[in-house]
């Protein structure tokens, strides 16, 4: 009878997983969009930044049409404001010591003292930000040493990624970025995956996802099969975050450790070129308000790859 029972909690588990993941939550708002702005990377085929790069070197497209690049700068300079959200859920218990030290030691290596500017948010079955917007690297550190595990099961990623878009992000301006520590698994959100996507794209935040999981052994077959599913699913949703806003994600492991991916990202965000452009006459009418509309920023060489965000919300 106990095996029974647990069999059944652990389907009633995966069920309600599942049903959390199929929220498909569409949300109605609008401001306008005058200059589309974009955040690019190149890379050479082994990887390496290029960053002698100029207008007349990349193609630009808005739904299949070609758009004239008229802003265009390479951005060491711009302002940079980081949104740190970190998870705080019960599955995470063994990794956020060394996720607190390794991001403590990035913001310290990464902002600029009166330039530079980031915030530290965590989600369990709540989203909370620790810490507002602040250069101070003392206030940044005390706020990353109140992280801490809750006893309730939750993890609300996605509502973690609209809020803090929405409460802290939109209205930045200069360059923008989540980084989101989390093993992906998503449960208990009301916040669509799509949802999410769309709050950052609308706050121009590019998303770096770093998916640390806590290595813990299961030993019941049904609930090792669950959790496999769940995080394969964790896994591809952060890669989706990453590549529609125009960030990246990576995966603490033996051959790399969180400090690499964070400097990764360092590296990423010192080596950005900055793209605007006003959208071609007939994509301004009334019919583009509100609308979403597909991006295709490319090199003329083929051996090169640009990372930018894929698309934008017409305001």
């Amino acid at each position: 009878m106990k095996i029974a029972r647990r069999s059944l909690l652990l389907v009633l588990f995966a069920r309600a997983w599942a049903q959390d993941q199929a929220s498909l939550d569409q949300p109605t708002f609008s401001a306008g969009v005058n200059v589309v702005s974009i955040l690019a990377t190149v890379r050479d085929k082994d990887g390496r930044f290029v960053k002698d790069f100029n207008t007349d070197d990349f193609v630009l497209l808005e739904d299949g049409v070609p758009q004239k690049i008229r802003y265009f700068s390479r951005e060491s300079g711009l302002p940079l404001t980081i949104g740190l959200l970190v998870d705080t859920s019960r599955s995470q218990t063994g990794v956020l010591e060394p996720e607190r030290r390794a991001s403590r030691t990035f913001l310290e290596r990464m902002l600029r003292p009166e330039q530079d500017r980031a915030f530290v948010a965590h989600f369990d079955e709540r989203v909370e930000i620790l810490q507002n917007l602040t250069s101070s690297r003392t206030e940044l550190a005390d706020a990353l040493q109140r992280l801490a595990i809750p006893g309730q099961y939750a993890t609300l990623i996605y509502s973690a990624v609209r809020e803090s878009a929405e409460r802290v992000m939109k209205k930045q301006t200069g360059r923008k970025a989540f980084i989101l520590l989390t093993d992906g698994v998503a449960f208990h959100d009301n916040t669509s995956i799509g949802t999410a996507i769309e709050f950052a794209q609308r706050a121009d935040t590019i998303l770096y996802s770093i998916r640390f999981s806590d290595s813990i052994k299961v030993y019941r077959p049904l609930k090792a099969a669950v959790m496999g599913v769940a995080k394969q699913h964790g896994k591809e949703a952060l890669a989706r975050m990453a590549k529609e806003t125009g960030g990246a994600t990576f995966e603490v492991s033996k051959r790399q450790s969180i400090e690499d991916i964070y400097a990764q990202i360092e590296d990423a965000l010192r080596n950005q070129y900055s793209i605007g452009y006003t959208p071609a006459p007939h994509k301004l009418g009334a019919e583009a308000f509100g609308g979403y509309h597909k991006i295709k920023l490319s090199a003329k060489d083929p051996k090169l790859v640009v990372t930018a965000r894929e698309g934008y919300y017409a305001r």
